[in-house]
């Protein structure tokens, strides 16, 4: 009775286990990837920055495969995004890290192992030779559970004969559990190195979300500079026709005898400074097409040729700027490289959690249970198995380094390296302040920098027309004509410079907030800021 009461225990924990091996498989499957879209935003979402120039969610843009670019503002940054050779690449990066997630979750998938030998032996014997053949098959499961459970359940089928007519068959279904009790048990220390590949991922995404950040900064800020170089040209243009009907003016008057010879001299020469004027202008324009043209790659084809054509016009906004402490509260939550270092320090938790795991002896207790059955063919000792016939073997293991030096060691580089992680924390935080209220100053410079250049350019136009009206009446002289003409061209262009400066002022605070892709509408990966008392998200 006690040995039906055993034999039916033993095939109900061989049972229990397999199945606990099998329907263990699907626990661990990686969670399918993100999408890591970076685009238009689609829906709704809370807003995370002051309430300035709010966020708008532009169409993407149509570009025709040849002919003329044109493109407003924000079609530029769609086309960056969507296009940008440099994005592409480390648009790749978050999905090159799952690749690691995937990796450590593997370590918990089970492992099927299938063997099968043959063997055949002549040995001498009394009155003769005798043959000895033997065969044998195993098929197991094998599977290490995040608890720090090891366990393996298979079955063995061996057949042996003498070729004296004693044929033997030994089937047998096997079962082993392996538990840490001490360094490797439990879920923490068993998932930190899945819990720290996923936060690498996390990593990868605010990197991406930077480097997106950095790139629409970057499109607005050349696109405002190619706005800026056409607008110089059509000034130093403008510039050199004045130069040269003044040029002329003053020929006329030495050939009639009202001016001496020696005023041609400054004419020339100004018309002359405006040429060489006009020629770096073309190249600064040309070299800011190409710049441009590389951050859109418009079309897969040779697009270097083609010719930019701007639709959005630079203007200084008329915008009310929120305290400097609000940008700062959010550049705290929001700024990419913030978020990656938190991240950081959540890396070193885990970290912490495996070396002070390390620190503890290698406590295991096993557990093998078996049942086997013995006929001499092959389906009776299948069936034997149920009889009472079994084996089992528990048991404890201990291992301990004396003095456990590595394990010591990686303990406190772990704990070092979470210290400096938190110090990187607080030194981030006070290079965003710094940033963050120093391009909050040079907004309002530049804001007022826009009425002083206008107010400037205004006075320099009444300069100039009233030293030409002097030097009709022969009050003035050429070179003062030309000092008047010098100084109402650079006027002009600090005019026009300064509004594509406060534009571009603009853009810097909202990229030192690590806000711009939300006031521009953009989604992208890393939009959720880290916060290190909240539950981890992994």
């Amino acid at each position: 009775m006690d040995n039906g009461r055993t034999t039916t225990g033993l095939l109900a924990a061989l049972t229990a286990g397999a199945t606990l091996l099998l329907s263990s498989c699907d626990v661990f499957s990686p969670a399918p990837p993100a999408a890591d879209y970076i685009g238009p935003i689609l829906a709704a979402s809370p807003t995370t920055a002051p309430t300035t120039q709010p966020a708008t969610a532009p169409a993407r843009p149509a570009v025709a495969p040849d002919g003329p670019l044109a493109v407003t503002v924000q079609e530029a940054i769609l086309l960056s995004l969507e296009r940008n050779q440099s994005l592409r690449v480390e648009r790749l990066n978050p999905a090159i890290a799952r690749t690691y997630e995937q990796q450590e979750r593997a370590v918990f998938d089970p492992t099927l192992s299938l063997e099968a030998s043959a063997s055949r032996e002549r040995k001498p014997r009394t009155g003769g030779r005798t043959t000895e053949k033997a065969a044998g098959a195993e098929a197991a499961v094998t599977q290490l559970l995040p608890t720090g459970t090891d366990i393996s359940a298979g079955i063995t089928s061996d057949y042996s004969t003498t070729g004296l007519h004693d044929d033997r068959y030994v089937n047998r279904l096997g079962l082993s559990v392996n538990q840490a009790l001490l360094r490797g048990a439990g879920l923490d220390v068993n998932l930190a190195s899945v819990r720290q590949a996923r936060i690498d991922t996390l990593i990868s995404e605010y990197e991406l979300r930077g480097f997106a950040e950095a790139l629409v900064a970057q499109t607005e800020e050349t696109y405002w500079d190619y706005a800026l170089a056409q607008r110089t040209i059509e000034i130093v243009t403008n510039s050199l026709k004045l130069a040269q009907q003044q040029r002329d003016e003053i020929r006329e008057r030495i050939n009639v005898g009202r001016l001496a010879e020696t005023e041609l001299a400054a004419a020339e020469a100004e018309v002359a400074l405006r040429r060489e004027n006009l020629i770096n202008a073309r190249s600064d324009l040309a070299k800011t097409r190409l710049r441009l043209l590389r951050l859109l790659n418009p079309t897969e084809a040779d697009f270097w040729n083609r010719e930019v054509v701007l639709k959005s016009v630079p203007g200084a906004p008329q915008i009310e700027l929120d305290k400097v402490e609000v940008y700062v509260a959010v550049a705290l939550r929001m700024r990419p490289e913030l978020n990656q270092a938190r991240l950081g320090v959540q890396r070193g938790d885990l970290e912490l959690v495996k070396t002070r795991n390390g620190l503890l002896p290698k406590l295991d207790v096993f557990l093998t249970l078996g049942k086997s059955g013995y006929a001499n063919s092959f389906g009776d000792s299948f069936a034997n198995i149920a009889r009472e016939d079994y084996d089992a073997l528990a048991g404890l293991r201990l291992e301990y380094p004396p003095g456990n030096r590595d394990a010591e060691a990686k303990h406190q580089r772990a704990i070092w390296s979470r210290e400096q992680a938190l110090r990187a924390v607080e030194n981030l935080v006070q290079l965003a302040q710094v940033d963050v209220r120093s391009a909050y100053v040079e907004v309002d410079r530049a804001r007022e920098q826009v009425a002083a250049t206008a107010a400037t350019r205004r006075l320099q136009e009444e300069a100039l027309r009233a030293e030409t009206e002097k030097f009709r009446v022969g009050k003035s002289t050429s070179f003062l004509v030309a000092q008047a003409q010098r100084d109402l061209l650079e006027s002009q262009i600090g005019e026009v410079r300064a509004v594509v400066s406060f534009l571009k002022a603009l853009i810097g605070l909202h990229l030192q907030e690590g806000a711009l892709l939300e006031r521009r509408g953009i989604s992208a990966p890393g939009a959720t800021p880290v916060d290190l008392s909240a539950p981890r998200r992994w």
